[in-house]
């Protein structure tokens, strides 16, 4: 990583250094750090109505599986303080349909999309994975984990290291691009998890999932959510997936990190970039703000200029650094988060 001073933001007055927001994951190229996060945006049509999604470093598409799924009964969705909870259940059309109506679409408008694909068993994710190879326009594959193994009595893939990494060895053996794995928070020790992926093959990681959470509905005395359980996304578990990226960050240096949970401003992002991601995903921010992500993207640019980083990749990971001009760099008198709708949450269909 290139050594760099920090110095005060700028006060009023010309604007800072231009920024390279340039980004290389794993190999891949990509114009800006700025992603959408799986689930929260399906496979890019309805935001490409408020801003062109080509101009994002990438999409995310929602999860895929094989086959239809309807997915959970309603209702799925129920409201938390600065978050909310979500029991989608995967609904999606299946793969097939992916690849005939919504990846071409893709493709036209010119966006890199990431697919990201969800399975019940280690044979599934193999046989999506297979299903992608040499469609064009893919520029990586998220490997959604946090999903029960039907053949291991429900247990969630991202729960276990040795299932983890089975999972993300199946997909990389049938990949023909980068393999990014999804990781839950929910486990007791994610650099392991991390570790565990990476030693199968994963290019990179993504994180975090969801948090497990329950709301009940003190009206009717029973869960809201018809599901009972459901992902809890948004700022209130931002924290959380800022502790996730420094972990991982620290024990695994060289891997690239795609970090979401919670972001809504240029600042909740820079906070990812400075634990160690090199990109960043922004989630269900778009239900308020259809155009979050590229104000993101905007606050996020002026932010490093502010700050005298005239390349984006020499923010990765600089709060790890130990330096004084680090540690005593003046706080911004503006942290860039012109944010006003209420809350925001990141839901990744958990």
């Amino acid at each position: 990583m290139t050594e760099i001073t920090l110095r005060p933001p700028r006060p009023a007055g010309p604007p800072g250094p231009a920024v390279d927001m340039a980004v290389s994951l794993a190999g891949v190229a990509f114009p800006n750090p700025v992603f959408t996060a799986s689930g929260c945006a399906a496979y890019g049509q309805e935001l490409d109505q408020f801003f062109d999604v080509s101009k994002l470093g990438g999409v995310v598409t929602k999860s895929i599986m094989l086959d239809a799924r309807a997915g959970r009964p309603t209702p799925r969705m129920a409201e938390t303080p600065s978050g909310m909870l979500n029991s989608i259940g995967l609904q999606g059309p299946g793969i097939d349909v992916f690849l005939e109506r919504d990846l071409p679409w893709l493709a036209e408008r010119g966006a890199r999309t990431v697919v990201s694909i969800a399975g019940g068993s280690v044979e599934d994710y193999a046989k999506l994975a297979q299903k992608l190879r040499g469609r064009p326009g893919i520029a990586m594959i998220e490997v959604n984990i946090s999903c029960p193994n039907v053949e291991d009595r429900g247990q969630v893939f991202a729960c276990d290291p040795v299932a983890s990494a089975a999972v993300i060895g199946a997909v990389k053996r049938s990949a023909a691009v980068p393999v990014f794995a999804k990781l839950s928070p929910d486990v007791t020790d994610i650099a392991a998890i991390a570790q565990a992926c990476v030693s199968a093959g994963a290019d990179g990681l993504s994180l975090i999932n969801t948090l497990l959470g329950l709301v009940i509905d003190t009206k009717r005395m029973r869960p809201a959510l018809a599901g009972v359980t459901g992902g809890l996304s948004g700022p209130a578990i931002r924290p959380v997936a800022v502790r996730c990226v420094w972990q991982v960050h620290r024990a695994l240096p060289g891997v690239p990190i795609i970090g979401m949970g919670g972001i809504r401003s240029g600042n909740d992002a820079l906070e990812f970039l400075l634990a160690g991601a090199s990109a960043v995903s922004v989630g269900t921010a778009v239900f308020g703000d259809p155009k979050a992500p590229v104000r993101v993207l905007r606050e996020l640019k002026t932010l490093l200029s502010d700050r005298g980083i005239e390349k984006l990749a020499d923010a990765v990971g600089l709060a790890h650094q130990q330096d004084s001009a680090v540690e005593h760099a003046h706080e911004p008198a503006d942290d860039g988060d012109g944010y006003t709708p209420a809350e925001e949450a990141d839901s990744h269909d958990h």
